[in-house]
């Protein structure tokens, strides 16, 4: 049950980093420019309280240290990147490994 939760998780992943990799295509083809959206700004417009409680909370539990590398190492990536790589650990955890003897082994 678990693994088919984190397949599932991994697919929607998949769906947002897709969604947001066609955004930022479209949007750099209108502006002749490279344009990537940041994860962080784009939790920031989506949900800024959470973004404002999860910081919070990582300054409180871990450290204010934790905070800044959080910041610069996921917050300010871009977010198709983010969610592409979200979707490839949540697929390797939810993996089920084929048996070595074969389907019909007992």
């Amino acid at each position: 049950m678990i693994r088919f939760l984190l397949r599932i998780l991994s697919f929607i992943m998949l769906v947002l980093a897709i969604v947001a990799g066609t955004t930022d295509a479209i949007e750099s083809v209108a502006s002749s420019d490279v344009v990537t959206t940041g994860f962080g700004s784009l939790w920031a417009d989506i949900g800024p309280k959470s973004l404002a409680v999860v910081k919070q909370a990582i300054t409180a539990h871990i450290g204010s240290d934790a905070l800044q590398l959080a910041d610069k190492g996921i917050l300010q990536q871009p977010a198709f990147a983010v969610f592409l790589s979200m979707a490839l650990l949540l697929w390797i955890a939810g993996y089920k490994r084929r048996s070595p003897a074969g389907r019909f082994a007992a």
